[in-house]
């Protein structure tokens, strides 16, 4: 368990904030420096006009020379010491809350589909939205035609923007960026979750894609193709290609990778079968890609529905199989230990 990386992400995630203040800080006294050095300059500029007017016309005196050139002399030597003229600045000293951070014990209780309450409230969605979510820790993100929406734990709407590009196939959170990603059938979209604000990821060639999921450094996308390919991508200090996992060693040419899901460095595959329609999930090292391990569903795939998996916790899995309506609660070493029917789709 990663316990003291979730207490260092917080203590980087706090220091980039400090740092960011300290930025707007120091550019907003560097900006008042230099209003006050440009207002004054314009009064010398003004000043030194005026007396070269002045001896042009020839009515300028020896008097109001020398009193101009003063003039022009003391605003140099106001613009030469105008750092060290005194600027108030009000600085409270940081006060870190001591509950910022609760540690405890807790009774570890295993997930069991058993126990699975029924659904508290539903959210109806307008035709031709697409069945894609992704959360973070606050928030859960999903298409309602034609707004991409965002809603709490209550299931109470945030805010929404309007969606106006192409059918969305897939979206993730990324907690390094802090941003949701979108996958559009070629574009990749960025969505922030603060202003709902999308920005298409330049640095990423147009490919025909299908699933995509983050870790703390990386992006893996599958493509939408037989014989799908799996690519990761760096997250910063920019989005580039790292490595690509082709045909065979992602799946067969008679195969369609339809969801991909990173958990604890492994990438769990719903890989299709083109020939005889079945569905298998398949667990590999986001490091090496070798095969952990593989799991066989007993249906018949149907095209026209989906399949999703998601993690739990201690490297479990949970299967959403719409063909036969049922959640399937896969072991972390790659059984089924639960499986549970459900009348509603989810």
């Amino acid at each position: 368990r990663n316990y003291h990386q979730k207490l260092e992400q917080w203590r980087i995630d706090c220091h980039q904030k400090i740092d960011l203040y300290f930025e707007q800080k120091y550019q907003q006294l560097n900006q008042l420096i230099e209003e006050k050095i440009e207002k004054q300059q314009q009064e010398v500029t003004r000043v030194q006009s005026k007396l070269v007017e002045l001896i042009r016309e020839q009515d300028a005196t020896h008097q109001d020379i020398d009193m101009l050139t003063s003039n022009i002399n003391h605003l140099q030597k106001e613009i030469n010491n105008i750092e060290q003229n005194p600027i108030h600045i009000n600085i409270r000293p940081l006060l870190i809350d001591i509950d910022y951070i609760h540690i405890n014990e807790t009774d570890y209780q295993e997930f069991n589909l058993s126990t699975l309450s029924p659904a508290h409230k539903t959210i109806n969605r307008s035709y031709g939205s697409s069945r894609e979510l992704a959360s973070n820790d606050q928030y859960l993100l999903f298409h309602d035609a034609p707004n991409l929406c965002l809603i709490d734990q209550n299931l109470t709407l945030i805010r929404k923007s309007l969606w106006h590009h192409g059918k969305i196939f897939d979206m993730c959170w990324s907690s390094t960026l802090k941003q949701f990603i979108v996958l559009e059938l070629n574009d990749i979209y960025f969505v922030n979750e603060n202003t709902m604000m999308m920005e298409r990821i330049e640095t990423i060639k147009k490919e025909r894609w299908m699933s995509c999921t983050c870790s703390d450094t990386s992006l893996y996308l599958s493509t939408r193709v037989h014989g799908s390919s799996i690519l990761e991508f760096s997250l910063l200090p920019t989005i580039r290609l790292i490595r690509e996992w082709k045909c065979p060693d992602s799946c067969l040419e008679t195969e369609d990778i339809t969801c991909i899901k990173y958990n604890n460095e492994t990438l769990a595959l719903l890989i299709r079968n083109n020939l005889n329609k079945t569905m298998r999930m398949k667990l590999k090292s986001s490091i090496t890609f070798e095969h952990i391990w593989c799991f066989q569903l007993d249906l018949v795939y149907n095209k026209e529905k989906t399949l999703r998996c998601c993690s739990l916790t201690d490297n479990e899995w949970l299967i959403a199989d719409h063909e036969k309506c049922r959640l399937i609660h896969i072991s972390n070493d790659g059984n089924m230990k639960r499986m549970l029917t459900y009348n509603d789709i989810p």
